[in-house]
């Protein structure tokens, strides 16, 4: 006698194409990466297969470990991963993920390296020493005999996994070792000190708070040189195969990104070489910032898109009171709302790798648009993303907050990329800086969204209001957050009126320009158009 049936049960989101996605294709396309698209679809159905899902489930539960010491009492400082997460790094670097577009002269590298960012996602915390080995490279440019040795290597489409010098391997990945314990985002304030030696390297003393990813190859590190703070790069293993004295103190035990290592470094005289002029660490690092700020942001949309389609496939297959989720009126405003909030995001993501594609080639004006709009994403759409995947695991009810839904790793991930690489406040202060010392910037966001003019009457008062509250100077830190949030909601209402799904602009106009909206997800207009909006966030099986 069998004590249960099971129905109503939904079927595993699996065996989907995680880049059949309308904004994402339309954006490739227009922001000269169409060549990509058939690459693009295979590491999407790649990644809605049952093996990298899979992988990303091991990979968390079985998160890495510091092994310091070998059996015998000799110092190691090993990082041990599971299989998994070997799995997932692999077709990261083989897909170029990393820092292939360096590599690449064709229009729209970069553009197509952000879209497979986004669409490979079964796991977010392997994501990180890919991230950080694409942006090490403009920095590692300002030592050029460095960059002539290394970039080649960080740039191989070969995952060579394990220590060992740099340069006698097929392929490297690059970490970083910024902030200390008393400066966190202040990192003006280190004090690890670099003594110069007489062959032109340094010996680094000192303690990092979070150096990233510490099973990466080489790091660039920020320390105190005679000449002030200098950037400077680190490798695990010296030339003659000995192992540099960096030893890994333990590993941070954070809320989520836990197949990820994040840990405590001390520099015990450490050798280094430098990457910049002295004093000149913080400009030699700005870009890499950059880039990284970039990938927070496409990490982001890359969640939302990840909750909003879990969503919308649960409420599809789930019934309730006797019709399914999807077909009663209040669920089909909640995921028409998570979707608006999804597309928004990632049409602005594409515009940014566009820019930064154009920027690369040396596009003065794409630059300037770059330096404002990238600084107001980084504070906005990392901003949303916590919100919008409690809401979406909502959506599947008691089954979202169990961990085998999936929906709880990707929650415990969300608050991460408005933290890393300056939270909130640092990013709002910075949009701040960009206006009030380049006014070229302005004029590039002005541009962007001016070419959208007169398409819609919610989006041209909104830019009216957005110029008056720009004029007022008074108390400017203290409105800094919401001004920045004006700054965002008008770029994406451009973007999307110019380029996105009809009903998908019209929902944000209303919404999110308009008023026409309450303080939680779930409260669009009547008239919107949400059978369109959740067909284009509903994935399709098989």
């Amino acid at each position: 006698m069998t004590t249960h049936e099971v129905f109503n049960q939904v079927p595993p989101l699996v065996g989907y194409d995680a880049a059949d996605d309308g904004a994402l294709l339309d954006g490739v396309t227009r922001e000269g990466a169409g060549w990509a698209v058939a690459e693009l679809h295979e590491l999407g159905r790649l990644g809605g297969g049952e093996a990298a899902i899979e992988w990303g489930r091991l990979a968390n539960e079985h998160p890495p470990v510091l092994r310091s010491h070998d059996r015998y009492g000799h110092r190691v400082d090993e990082v041990e991963f599971h299989p998994a997460w070997h799995e997932l790094m692999r077709t990261a670097v083989t897909y170029g993920l990393h820092a292939a577009p360096w590599a690449d002269d064709r229009v729209g590298a970069h553009v197509a390296r952000a879209a497979k960012f986004y669409t490979w996602r079964p796991d977010a915390g392997h994501g990180c020493p890919i991230s950080m080995t694409y942006a090490c490279v403009p920095a590692l440019r300002h030592n050029p005999e460095l960059a002539a040795r290394y970039e080649p290597l960080l740039t191989a489409t070969t995952y060579d996994f394990g220590l060992r010098a740099p340069l006698s391997k097929r392929g490297l990945l690059a970490g970083m070792s910024m902030t200390e314990k008393q400066g966190g985002s202040d990192v003006r304030a280190n004090t690890t000190t670099a003594h110069p030696e007489p062959d032109g390297s340094y010996r680094l003393v000192g303690h990092k708070w979070f150096t990233s990813a510490p099973m990466c190859d080489a790091f660039l590190t920020l320390a105190q040189a005679p000449g002030g703070l200098t950037c400077f790069l680190v490798p695990r293993v010296l030339p003659d195969g000995t192992r540099n004295p960096m030893r890994l103190m333990r590993l941070k035990d954070k809320l989520g990104n836990r197949s990820n290592a994040s840990a405590e470094v001390e520099y015990e005289n450490a050798v280094a070489w430098p990457v910049g002029d002295e004093g000149r660490g913080v400009r030699t690092i700005i870009d890499m910032v950059n880039l990284t700020r970039l990938d927070c942001v496409i990490g982001a949309a890359a969640g939302m898109r990840q909750a909003v389609i879990t969503a919308a496939h649960h409420v599809t297959h789930r019934q309730a009171f006797g019709r399914y989720l999807v077909d009663q009126p209040l669920m089909r405003n909640v995921v028409a709302d998570l979707a608006v909030e999804s597309e928004a995001a990632t049409v602005l993501m594409l515009r940014l790798a566009g820019a930064t594609d154009r920027s690369a080639r040396g596009d003065a004006g794409e630059s300037a648009f770059k330096r404002l709009a990238l600084a107001i994403s980084k504070y906005w759409v990392c901003k949303r993303w916590p919100g919008h995947a409690a809401e979406a695991l909502e959506c599947l009810g008691g089954n979202g907050y169990v961990e085998e839904s999936g929906m709880p790793r990707l929650f415990r991930e969300s608050p991460l990329n408005s933290i890393w690489e300056g939270s909130g406040n640092v990013a709002a202060l910075d949009v701040l800086r960009a206006l009030g010392r380049q006014p070229q910037v302005m004029d590039a966001f002005e541009a962007e969204v001016g070419a959208a003019a007169g398409a819609d009457p919610r989006l041209d008062a909104a830019v009216r209001q957005l110029r008056a509250e720009l004029s007022d100077r008074g108390d400017v830190e203290v409105r800094a957050r919401r001004l920045v949030e004006r700054l965002a909601l008008v770029l994406q209402g451009a973007l999307l009126v110019r380029h996105g799904h009809p009903a998908v602009a019209d929902a944000f106009c209303a919404s999110r320009l308009g008023g026409d909206h309450g303080q939680a997800y779930g409260t669009l207009p009547a008239g919107v158009d949400f059978s369109a909006i959740i067909a284009r966030a509903t994935p399709k099986l098989g």
